[in-house]
């Protein structure tokens, strides 16, 4: 079995492991620990972005084993979460790239602190999970939230750019949530910023450190200037680095079924004989570049557990006049508009759907279709 791993930080690849992983999850345990950095997660969220499993899935799973509702609400929640995300760039499309709600205010610069992009920032535990996470694709959520809240609400830069830079290295690299998480942050969609100090890092990352520029009150933020340390900013450079185009064979008698970076579901049609493509967009990944390391973890799941699947390396418009085929088949994603041919439903965990202002106005409806 291959694995993505550093240390303690691991993403199997081959999908039998995967869903021993959906199979070991804790809910009620993952409800009361989730913030803590060795708390009870699932290590799922590589696969729910690459579209490999659903949050529909990863529920019913749950529910079978016999948990209820009730018991795991805060687990369900954060599953809603990310359907939530997605259902708002449906909605919204392109305007989630930018202030959604109100304009980020202040900002000082549209780049990223240099002491963040280092691991310098002189708090242990964020400089410790930055280095963690350029060797491991992954950071927990609430430091994810942490460095946001550093990046915009002390550091003063615009969300963008942080954001993106985040999202380059993440191997669950999810626009939506990626982007619409700094939003909140950054209170360009929420009515207020997120804010952390040290005593509630050393609380969830089991840290002692004093004298950062974090060791405040929190009554003390709205009146502080940038750190120092933060003051230097980093114009980073993200390109996808893709691999070259491979010959393909395309049977035009079959359908063909298109698999993208947010739909690598092993199981889509798996029963049909039909033709397999992966295809990776380069204007895609203009737009929404990704590291090495993410594109080796797409590959490497994509070759070992979808039969016959072949790369495709060019736009929609080109496969769609280089090769004929009886039909094609693709999935719904705010990112495929430009797809011709059959478009399928994503795997939603809830009927509701389209925009709503708040998480809870959308769980408050989701809700309804739980049995308590």
């Amino acid at each position: 079995m291959e694995l993505f791993k550093t240390q303690d930080s691991f993403f199997p690849t081959t999908f039998s492991e995967i869903l021993q992983r959906v199979r070991r999850i804790n809910p009620i345990k993952y409800g009361s620990t989730r913030n803590y950095t060795n708390g009870s997660v699932t290590y799922l969220s590589p696969y729910i972005s690459r579209g490999i499993v659903s949050t529909n899935f990863i529920l019913s799973e749950v529910l079978n084993r016999g948990y209820t509702p009730a018991q795991i609400e805060k687990f369900i929640q954060e599953l809603a979460w990310r359907d939530y995300w997605q259902q708002v760039w449906v909605a919204k499309g392109d305007a989630i790239n930018q202030d959604l709600k109100h304009a980020q205010y202040p900002v000082s610069n549209t780049s990223i602190s240099k002491a963040i992009v280092e691991a310098k920032t002189g708090v242990e535990a964020i400089d410790k999970a930055i280095q963690e996470f350029y060797k491991t694709g992954y950071l927990h959520n609430h430091l994810r939230m942490y460095i946001a809240s550093i990046a915009c609400n002390m550091g003063q830069s615009h969300w963008k750019v942080p954001a993106q830079w985040m999202y380059y290295h993440l191997l669950d690299a999810d626009w939506a949530s990626n982007a619409l998480s700094w939003q909140w942050v950054a209170g360009a969609n929420a009515n207020k910023k997120y804010v952390a100090n040290q005593d509630n890092i050393n609380k969830y990352c089991f840290t002692q450190q004093k004298n950062t520029f974090l060791d405040v009150p929190y009554d003390a933020f709205n009146t502080l200037e940038i750190p120092e340390i933060l003051k230097n900013t980093s114009q980073i450079i993200l390109k996808t680095p893709l691999p070259n185009q491979r010959s393909i064979s395309i049977d035009e008698t079959l359908p063909t079924c298109i698999y993208n970076f947010y739909n690598l579901d092993p199981l889509w049609k798996k029963e049909l004989t039909v033709n397999r493509v992966l295809l990776l967009e380069p204007s895609h990944f203009e737009h929404y570049p990704v590291s090495q390391k993410t594109i080796d973890f797409i590959l490497k799941f994509s070759e070992e557990n979808i039969d016959n699947i072949q790369i495709y390396i060019g736009e929609f418009k080109d496969f769609n006049t280089d090769f004929s085929s009886e039909n094609i088949y693709y999935k719904e994603h705010p990112l495929n508009n430009h797809y011709e041919g059959i478009e399928e439903p994503r795997d939603w965990m809830f009927d509701v759907q389209g925009y709503y202002p708040s998480f809870f106005a959308f769980w408050k409806k989701c809700k309804k279709e739980l049995t308590y």
